[in-house]
């Protein structure tokens, strides 16, 4: 991976991020110090959107809670 610094990133950004897509990964550094890694985009980085994602099995499971909620924990915090 190529190191620049956040001066260089400032100036020619636009360079930098596209090298970075075309696969050679960049890292940005602060006084030698490293910062971030700029690397291409992966489809899958963004994961299932939250519409699309299921709840777990566990949380199906659990009871509904009629009237006050703060009641309920006071009753499980006393067991």
């Amino acid at each position: 991976m190529e190191q620049i610094g956040i001066r260089e990133l400032h100036l020619k950004t636009g360079e930098w991020v596209r090298r970075a897509a075309r696969g050679r990964g960049v890292v940005v550094t602060e006084r030698g110090r490293p910062l971030a890694s700029l690397v291409p985009f992966r489809d899958d980085a963004l994961g299932v959107s939250f519409a699309d994602r299921q709840l777990l099995p566990e949380f199906e499971a659990l009871p509904e809670i009629r009237g006050d909620s703060a009641a309920g924990i006071s009753e499980d915090r006393d067991r």
